[in-house]
C-alpha cells in the first residue's frame, strides 16, 4: 500500500524556520515526482514546491522562492521542505503528494498526483 506521511509542522514566530518531512512507503521514491501543497482556511489548495527525485529538478512558487528549499533523501524515501523566514501568510495545512514519473512542469495541478498525505499544520505567529 502506498502511503505518504507528513511531519514537522508546528507553531513558530514570524522569521523562524521549520522543516517538513514527507515519508513515503510502499513505493520507490527515487522514481517519483513529489510536490508540496498548502491550504489556508477559506482558500484553495495551492502548489508550493516540487522535486523530481530522478533528476533533481525543483520548482517553487514565487511566494516562497528564496525562503523554502525542497530536497530528497531517496535512501530514506523522504522529501523535505526547509522553510526559512516564515511569514504569517505561510500559515496553512501543508500536504505532500507524489506521482510516478519525472518533471515538475505541471506540479501545481492537483490532478497530476496519484498519492497524498494527510497534512501537517504550520502556524506562523506575527
Amino acid at each position: 500500500e502506498v502511503q505518504l506521511e507528513e511531519s514537522g509542522g508546528g507553531l513558530v514566530q514570524a522569521g523562524g524556520s521549520l522543516r517538513l518531512s514527507c515519508a513515503g512507503s510502499g513505493f520507490t521514491f527515487g522514481d517519483y515526482t513529489v510536490g508540496w501543497f498548502r491550504q489556508a482556511p477559506g482558500k484553495e489548495r495551492e502548489g508550493v514546491s516540487c522535486i523530481s527525485t530522478e533528476d533533481g529538478e525543483t520548482a517553487y512558487d514565487d511566494s516562497v522562492k528564496g525562503r523554502f528549499t525542497i530536497s530528497a533523501d531517496t535512501a530514506k524515501d523522504t522529501v523535505y521542505l526547509q522553510m526559512n523566514n516564515l511569514k504569517s501568510e505561510d500559515t496553512a495545512a501543508y500536504y505532500c503528494a507524489a506521482t510516478y514519473g519525472v518533471g515538475c512542469k505541471f506540479y501545481k495541478s492537483q490532478a497530476f498526483y496519484n498519492y497524498w498525505g494527510q497534512g501537517t499544520q504550520v502556524t506562523v505567529s506575527s
